[in-house]
């Protein structure tokens, strides 16, 4: 397959989940994971190792920052290279369906310049390390306008404004029209993951008939979805490892299970590899007197106490007689001699003061969030009367 032929959307617009402070001051797509990686580079580098060379990164316009802090250029995914034609757009919320409509405009565009025979649609709640080259040999092989991609799933890896998918014995798919609250809580549902794979020509026709669909225009998946019962649909079911991050529960689990070797070898360490921004610096210090135990740390940081069960990004410092248990401490944070945290996810540059304890729960971990100095205990109730 000629790899000019095959062109990929990256859709970040309206993916932000009910994850409070940790998305206030960036996309869910720069969101921070196992210590050193961001939520995009799973996206980014599974558009990589299927060698598409032609990408549209669409975003939210006041993501911008967070945006071009990690990805820049494009370098450590090579897309900063000739043979690469990488657009970041980002999408200015307006008022009104005629601005709204802009960003379309620009995806059409795009389609059109691209000279792809077939499209690749991603978005950034399905954190997963998936073969996109299968996939687009398996859609190819059925001729289908559009390949969705699914992952059999318990309720708990479901959101409600996901989309759960009925296999129909001719191979067709369509739509579940099932609410979350109706889920039996023993079965398994067909997810789908929001990745499509759809014929070029078949989707500009789309996009420049929006409004005489009527579909949802706030995003390109959202338009997609739409789709499901009215194109010929095939589904692809994924079996590797997936995580659906839509909540602050959802978001520490998935980083939670990175602890379990067979979990983060599935995601990690499968037959592609993940790319992410580069940081050259020196190990993480080891004090005398530290403690880790089943705990991944980034480069950097300086540990001098007890560290468990948790992920220390770069360039943190964890004090003497300090305690960390079941957390996320993010880059360049500061926990005092004495603290005691617990189920918790510390924002960039959170200072934690001598002695102050800060306690969660596995289902309701306490955010602490970005440029936070916490003076005062902060503990869960619930917490408190288990310990």
């Amino acid at each position: 397959m000629k790899t000019n032929r095959v062109s990929a959307i990256i859709d970040n617009v309206n993916c932000i989940g009910d994850l409070q402070e940790l998305v206030a001051h960036r996309p869910l797509a720069t969101l921070p994971f196992d210590c050193k990686y961001r939520l995009i580079d799973f996206q980014l580098s599974n558009v990589v190792n299927a060698n598409i060379q032609s990408l549209f990164l669409l975003m939210n316009h006041n993501d911008m920052q967070s945006v071009f802090d990690h990805i820049n250029g494009g370098k450590e995914w090579g897309l900063d290279s000739l043979k690469n034609k990488f657009i970041m757009h980002f999408n200015e919320k307006k008022s009104g369906d005629e601005n709204r409509l802009e960003f379309v405009s620009h995806v059409i565009d795009y389609l059109k310049k691209s000279n792809s025979e077939i499209t690749v649609i991603m978005g950034s709640k399905m954190l997963c390390n998936i073969d996109l080259k299968t996939i687009i040999k398996i859609h190819k092989h059925y001729n289908r306008d559009m390949t969705v991609v699914y992952k059999r799933v318990n309720p708990e890896y479901i959101s409600n404004d996901n989309v759960l998918l009925n296999l129909e014995t001719d191979g067709n798919i369509s739509v579940c029209n099932i609410s979350k609250d109706e889920l039996e809580l023993a079965e398994k549902y067909n997810l789908s993951m929001d990745i499509f794979v759809i014929k070029t020509e078949r989707l500009m026709e789309i996009l420049e008939n929006i409004n005489d669909d009527k579909l949802e225009i706030n995003s390109i998946i959202k338009i997609v979805r739409g789709k499901i019962n009215k194109e010929t649909c095939v589904g692809y079911e994924y079996t590797g490892y997936l995580s659906n991050i839509y909540d602050v529960s959802s978001y520490y689990r998935a980083n939670m299970e990175m602890l379990k070797p067979s979990k983060f070898n599935a995601l990690l360490y499968s037959n592609q590899k993940i790319y992410t921004k580069l940081a050259n610096e020196v190990p993480t210090y080891y004090a005398q007197n530290s403690i880790a135990n089943n705990s991944h740390f980034a480069s950097g940081s300086i540990v001098d106490g007890t560290v468990v069960d948790s992920l220390i990004a770069r360039r943190c410092i964890i004090s003497e007689a300090a305690v960390i248990e079941r957390s996320i401490i993010m880059a360049r944070s500061k926990v005092g001699k004495n603290a005691y945290i617990k189920n918790a996810i510390l924002d960039k540059n959170v200072i934690v003061d001598e002695g102050v304890r800060i306690i969660g729960s596995d289902t309701n971990p306490i955010i602490i969030k970005k440029d936070e100095h916490v003076t005062n205990d902060i503990v869960d109730r619930k917490s408190a009367y288990k310990l």
